[in-house]
């Protein structure tokens, strides 16, 4: 069979340039890989939005990868568009149907789990938000010290200054019916991530049925630890391929 087409789906504060890495060393392989525009607009317009790109840019079977809110997305678009053979999470929510992300960080110790989320997010209005809605963006402190934290200090001033925000209504959206339930799927953990603590991605990735691979890292394993992503997703292609 032939290689499948990998289509990596950024998460919140961040573009598809946080899989470069990963992306050329595939490319490097020989794989197709595709990474779209994630909107970070909420789950159900995001996840529409990607089952329509994997439906219009993607041919034959596909590995479809997300980092962190991303996973909420890939959960969500999996069974939307394309031909989905394989999931793969990268320190990503792996939501169960009604889930919704500040109830899944509520209570886990989380950095973003905090009384008042001003002390490490930046809120700001947006032209055409519905009533209530806005934008955050990450605190510098809150880049520096649980987000990327693993990261040298210039690139996490880069992530800092390049973020593109998440409404807060995509936070307390809640997901669809979850594809996992009916595909294959692998779970990168970073042990020493503050944004998503690495006993709820595994709590998570158990639930889903992952094949899980931990690696000693912040929120961004994708970033500062990717051999260990292109491995896994290379699993999930070989799987694919069999």
């Amino acid at each position: 069979m032939a290689k499948p087409t990998i289509v990596l789906v950024h998460g919140a504060w961040a573009d598809a340039s946080s899989w470069n890495a990963v992306a050329t060393e595939l490319q490097s392989q020989g794989y197709t890989v595709l990474g779209p525009p994630n909107l970070l607009r909420g789950p159900v317009s995001d996840a529409a939005y990607i089952s329509s790109f994997l439906a219009q840019r993607t041919t034959g079977p596909v590995v479809l990868v997300g980092h962190s809110y991303g996973g909420f997305v890939i959960t969500n678009a999996a069974t939307g568009g394309g031909d989905v053979r394989a999931l793969v999470y990268v320190d990503a929510f792996i939501p169960d149907e009604g889930e919704f992300v500040f109830q899944i960080l509520g209570g886990s110790g989380s950095a973003l789990d905090v009384p008042d989320p001003t002390t490490v997010l930046d809120i700001v209005g947006y032209p055409g938000a519905p009533e209530g809605d806005a934008e955050a963006f990450l605190k510098p402190d809150t880049v520096h010290q649980s987000f990327a934290q693993d990261l040298p200090e210039a690139d996490r001033w880069l992530i800092h200054e390049s973020q593109r925000p998440i409404t807060l209504s995509a936070n307390t959206t809640p997901s669809g019916a979850p594809a996992w339930k009916t595909l294959p799927s692998w779970a990168v953990i970073g042990t020493e991530d503050k944004v998503i603590p690495a006993g709820v991605k595994r709590a998570q990735a158990e639930r889903a049925g992952a094949k899980v691979t931990e690696v000693e890292g912040s929120h961004v394993s994708l970033v500062s630890h990717p051999q260990v992503v292109i491995d896994t997703i290379l699993a999930a292609a070989a799987h694919v391929a069999e």
